[in-house]
């Protein structure tokens, strides 16, 4: 027996359960798959301004260390100043990425005693981060909030809810006003993950959080630069207080090398360009109507956000239903099980700024004929039986 024989039999099961994963590429395909809402990653105007602000600043390709040794710089600081002030909030600390941002936050703040109860459709950062903790935790049905008012009614310690403002698998929106309340009639602090509704959603695209107007209400608060920023690492938004323990506690902080001057300076720029992207977000709210009005509502989610779910049960429909799409030339790919719960699987269609009409009008005509193939197929079968 080869000593690496426990892993082929594990890539063999989920072979066999059709949910082998594999690295592709996009191959010039029309993108309805990447979460660039606004095309910014894609932008030359991000690409000039993001080199006219780091040939001021950058020196080394490279930050040389971690913050809290030789790779803290005046413009990463400079950064999290703008950042905090655009989003009202009263610090902010930067970090790496989103899935390091959470993982920091969740795994340090929370003590042993505390609780954390979160959204069943968290996203797996957040479950990393809690598996990490001291703290208890436990979920609560997907925007459940009888469901949650009962599990805070009888947690312990401080108690933390972790929810998304826009939820990345199913594309739909916390009822924040009401989780808001709830965590005030409780005494619990709310954490909001803002990653898909960062430079999409709200004044300026400055989030869910700021179209309510619950800043003073949310204990912290993580933008992530990746999706709609169109560029890399996130921050951690609270009080000047927060900043201070993740810096002292945080892991995925304190022992990482700091993002270099070059990726910060992409996130200053495209912070100056977003805000103002207001034509872009109009056409991308009318692409997001003109979808859910050709395909039929019972194979929609609800969400009026980029992220449109069409349901495909059956990780070979699924993926079989993406691989149609792909073979016309549209990006569209599929979500099998073990990512979502059996009999969930479906296709990710994520709209953006630059797609046109006609790119979703032949989505469109083709999902409605790969629905109707897949009808006939069904009677046919019915029949013979």
């Amino acid at each position: 027996m080869r000593k690496e024989d426990f892993l082929q039999r594990a890539l063999e099961k989920r072979q066999q359960e059709d949910a082998l994963r594999s690295l592709k590429l996009s191959g010039g395909k029309t993108d309805f798959c990447s979460n660039d809402y606004l095309g910014l990653a894609r932008s030359e105007a991000l690409r000039e301004a993001t080199h006219a602000i780091a040939t001021q600043f950058m020196q080394l390709h490279g930050s040389g260390g971690s913050r809290l040794l030789a790779g803290n710089y005046a413009l990463i600081e400079e950064a999290e100043r703008i950042l905090a002030e655009f989003h009202k909030a009263p610090a902010g600390l930067i970090y790496n990425s989103g899935y390091d941002a959470n993982l920091g936050l969740f795994s340090s703040v929370p003590q042993r005693g505390d609780t954390i109860l979160y959204d069943q459709l968290i996203h797996a950062s957040i479950h990393d981060g809690m598996r990490l903790s001291l703290a208890k935790r436990h979920s609560f049905g997907h925007n459940d909030l009888d469901d949650l008012q009962k599990k805070l009614s009888v947690a312990e310690g401080n108690m933390f809810v972790a929810v998304e403002s826009v939820y990345s698998m199913d594309g739909d929106k916390a009822p924040l006003k009401e989780i808001a309340d709830i965590c005030a009639r409780h005494g619990a602090q709310l954490i909001v993950d803002e990653a898909h509704a960062t430079g999409v959603t709200g004044p300026q695209g400055a989030g869910l959080v700021q179209e309510l107007g619950l800043e003073d209400a949310c204990f912290a608060r993580v933008h992530t630069f990746g999706k709609a920023v169109g560029c890399h690492g996130a921050i951690v938004l609270g009080l000047p207080v927060l900043k201070t323990f993740l810096v002292n506690f945080s892991r995925s902080f304190i022992y990482t090398t700091a993002l270099p001057a070059s990726a910060i300076a992409a996130v200053l720029a495209s912070y100056n360009l977003f805000p103002s992207m207001e034509e872009e977000r109009t056409h991308l709210l009318q692409l997001i109507r003109r979808l859910r009005n050709g395909i039929h509502e019972s194979q929609l989610l609800n969400s009026d956000t980029p992220i449109q779910i069409i349901m495909t049960p059956g990780n070979t429909v699924a993926r079989g239903t993406a691989q149609r799409l792909q073979a016309a030339g549209l990006d569209v790919r599929a979500i099998l099980h073990p990512t979502v719960p059996k009999g969930e699987e479906r296709l990710r269609v994520v709209l953006h700024a630059f797609n046109t009409e006609e790119e979703v009008d032949q989505l469109i005509w083709l999902i409605k004929a790969d629905s109707s193939t897949a009808v006939e197929g069904s009677d046919t079968t019915a029949a013979e039986k």
